[in-house]
């Protein structure tokens, strides 16, 4: 594919004690058959050799740029990375993940072709052992894309397509479903930069993703997908997504999603996804609590020799329980705002979804 008057693409990558898979990463960026990048690697406080991996590719590439600073979170790093790209079009890759090298000018050629706002394409998973594997295809590029699919109200389509074998049943009956199917993720998509205008993720929080992808979904007109894999997420056991289970992580999400909800619920959209996020991580919040509970429980015992910290610990339960009361409140006036039969479709996703998360959780988070 040729581009009369090339663009500029700003690719940011949050860059964190990613040591091990940081040269692979930055490889797979700096290897794409459109080269007019601009790589912005933000690291964010890393306290192993990233840093260091982080300056010697922007030595022998002058497309690399970095920017250091004290460790704030994801979030922190991906608004360092908006502020600081210069590109017409806007990608983001994850510290360890590797992109196909066709990645960006696939994208790119469906979004200037559509005049779509974001263009996406599929992704895989994939484990350690298949690293030396997904490198070889991702340098080998994938087959250009036999079809693009343009859609409308893609915040429609983010809260209502989202249930795996719904999408599959879909796409069999010839709704082509899956081409409508995306989550809150940003790798894997290309963005026209006006959508970023005046618009940041929330610092502080786990669910910097999710509590953007309302917003930002509703900015947009059109989106344009392409029917080929070209990114690969590497799934790991230490990750934030497979390990994470406070109450915090919990309460970040409930949050996250009922101001989804809301935004859903104002412009006649039936929040399914939402509802999902809701309803699941509100159990998981009560649930954190009461480990955290049992696992620090404040008794007699505690007051002797360490009775400050049994006084600071009890302190900490009594607001995980202040919090959770709010998240409880929070989540039955969300769900006065929708009428029974959105509800009850929701409910019926939901447990679909449920089900589905029972075998992922089974095959791609046991990757290895």
């Amino acid at each position: 594919m040729s581009f009369n008057t090339p663009a500029l693409v700003s690719v940011i990558v949050p860059v964190y004690n990613a040591e091990q898979y940081l040269p692979y990463c930055i490889d797979s960026i700096l290897g794409q058959s459109y080269p007019h990048l601009e790589v912005i690697l933000v690291d964010d406080g890393a306290t192993d050799a990233s840093p260091q991996i982080c300056d010697e590719y922007a030595a022998k590439d002058q497309r690399v740029e970095v920017i250091h600073q004290c460790n704030g979170g994801i979030a922190k790093a991906q608004n360092a990375g908006l502020d600081a790209a210069h590109g017409e079009y806007i990608a983001f890759v994850d510290n360890d993940d590797i992109v196909d090298r066709h990645n960006i000018e696939y994208l790119l050629h469906a979004l200037i072709h559509t005049g779509a706002d974001m263009s996406k394409a599929r992704w895989q998973q994939f484990g350690l052992s298949q690293l030396d594997t997904v490198i070889k295809q991702a340098q080998s590029g994938a087959t250009a894309p036999t079809k693009i699919t343009v859609f409308r109200d893609p915040l429609r389509a983010y809260q209502t397509v989202f249930c795996k074998s719904l999408r599959m049943l879909g796409t069999a009956l010839g709704h082509d479903t899956e081409a409508k199917y995306f989550n809150e993720a940003n790798w894997c998509r290309l963005y026209k930069r006006e959508l970023w205008e005046h618009l940041r993720f929330p610092e502080g929080v786990y669910a910097q993703d999710t509590a953007l992808a309302g917003d930002l979904y509703a900015r947009m007109d059109t989106v344009a997908d392409i029917n080929v894999s070209l990114y690969n997420w590497l799934q790991r056991p230490e990750s934030v997504t497979h390990r994470m289970r406070s109450s915090s992580f919990f309460h970040d999400h409930v949050q996250a999603a009922a101001h989804n909800f809301q935004l859903c619920a104002e412009q006649g959209i039936t929040p399914m996804r939402s509802y999902y996020t809701l309803t699941t991580n509100l159990r998981f919040e009560q649930r954190a609590v009461a480990e955290e509970q049992a696992a620090h429980p404040h008794d007699a015992a505690c007051k002797q020799t360490a009775h400050i910290q049994a006084t600071s610990v009890a302190s900490h339960m009594q607001d995980n329980q202040a919090v959770l009361a709010e998240d409880c409140a929070i989540v039955t006036d969300t769900l006065q705002s929708i009428t029974m039969w959105q509800r009850l479709q929701c409910e019926a996703t939901t447990c679909i979804r449920l089900l589905e998360k029972r075998v992922y959780d089974r095959t791609i988070k046991s990757l290895n």
